[in-house]
């Protein structure tokens, strides 16, 4: 997700300035006015000189954050600590930014400040997390719990990652022999064909005028392809795309249903971990909301928040939309009751981080058999369409008929 540099002023006429991650500028536009802001100038933002381009894996960033709690937990100068852990980082881009930071720090900026230049490694959750711990004095604290809350991502994304390691092998070896089968064996069997002049079934002739159509257009496929994957990505980059595009993900069948739990687990525990840190809930609804993932999401947890900024609960929005289930509506609303809303919201986490483990193993059941059954189809309508004339040929072969 993109930062954004601003100038704006508040209500009071006084001047603003600094970043904020967003979708799209429209939703920083919006972001910034929610807050208050009336904006001048807003731009990507570049950065620091010396910056790092790229993403760096979710991994390095927990190990760093457990490492980093350890240390400033036995007593250790923050500024040691960083200089320690770039020199035991492996990641070379990542032991650059770390420098960054400690020169960052030296120079006298906050720690949350320094860490807000290096989006592809901290987000919007992880600094504004950082920024609550040096009000409270407890860093030790907040990154123990930055680290858990990551190792919980990253333990729910690789078991995605893993379910689907079978699946995109068998297609995609699935689609390598389609091609070698229909580029190159094919033709060949065509060629024989036409040679000994023989009556070919149907079958035959259908598999045969698709592989030389395939043959002698082999681009427009191509041509197709590059041009749906360019209009969606352009269409996606709209707000009105992006929404109708993450709309319909939730309501692919047994996919949108993984989607949504996946989602909701992931509000849950990151606005547990925001709420447990002593972060407002507004603010810890706009760091969720950017960091969803689907603006479906985004804009029920947008809403919900201008709901909580009226002074409403927060339980009552989250019913709105049909995106969030009963079940979570009403654990919030006891939350409320209790006092207890961040202690429930890492209880609804559990849940359907449980309720994903088990649709991953359910997909993964039901997508293995009607692979099968797809590549026995296929093979078995390839192997009939080829043998069938071969065996009418040795038939007409044994009658001297060649």
């Amino acid at each position: 997700m993109p930062n954004y540099a601003y100038v704006a002023t508040d209500h009071d006429g006084a001047s603003a300035q600094g970043t904020i991650e967003a979708q799209s500028p429209q939703a920083a536009h919006q972001l910034l006015r929610d807050r208050g802001l009336v904006v001048s100038e807003l731009s990507v933002a570049v950065a620091h000189a010396g910056g790092i381009r790229g993403r760096v894996k979710l991994r390095e960033v927990m190990v760093f954050s457990r490492q980093l709690a350890a240390m400033v937990n036995a007593g250790m100068n923050l500024m040691k600590c960083l200089d320690i852990l770039e020199g035991q980082t492996k990641d070379p881009r990542f032991a650059k930014i770390i420098g960054h930071v400690r020169n960052d720090v030296q120079a006298g900026q906050t720690f949350s400040k320094a860490l807000s230049k290096h989006p592809g490694a901290f987000n919007a959750l992880y600094v504004n997390m950082v920024r609550a711990a040096e009000e409270g004095g407890v860093l030790d604290e907040i990154l123990n719990r930055l680290a858990g809350y990551l190792e919980r991502d990253e333990e729910t994304r690789t078991k995605v990652k893993s379910a689907m390691v079978y699946p995109s092998i068998v297609m995609g070896f699935s689609l390598l022999m389609t091609a070698i089968l229909v580029f190159f064996i094919l033709p060949k069997f065509g060629s024989i064909f036409n040679e000994l002049d023989v009556d070919l079934p149907i079958t035959t002739r259908l598999l045969l005028d698709a592989s030389g159509n395939a043959v002698r257009y082999f681009y427009v496929p191509l041509v197709l392809v590059v041009g749906i994957v360019l209009s969606y990505k352009a269409y996606a980059r709209t707000p009105a795309g992006r929404l109708n595009i993450d709309s319909l993900k939730l309501k692919i069948p047994m996919f949108g249903d993984l989607l949504r739990k996946l989602s909701i687990a992931r509000f849950a525990r990151t606005m547990a971990t925001l709420m447990k840190s002593g972060i407002k809930t507004p603010h810890g609804l706009e760091i969720v909301a950017s960091t969803a993932g689907n603006a479906v999401i985004e804009q029920t947890v947008l809403t919900a928040r201008d709901y909580v900024m009226r002074g409403e609960r927060l339980s009552a929005p989250l019913g709105l939309g049909g995106v969030f289930p009963d079940m979570v509506v009403q654990m919030v609303a006891v939350g409320e009751e209790t006092g207890r809303v961040d202690d429930m919201l890492f209880k609804i986490a559990d849940f359907y981080e449980s309720e994903v483990e088990a649709a991953i193993k359910a997909l993964t059941s039901i997508i293995e058999p009607i692979l099968i059954v797809v590549l026995g189809v296929l093979v078995g309508f390839v192997a009939v369409s080829v043998i069938s004339p071969i065996y009418d040929l040795v038939g007409q072969a044994s009658q001297g008929k060649f």
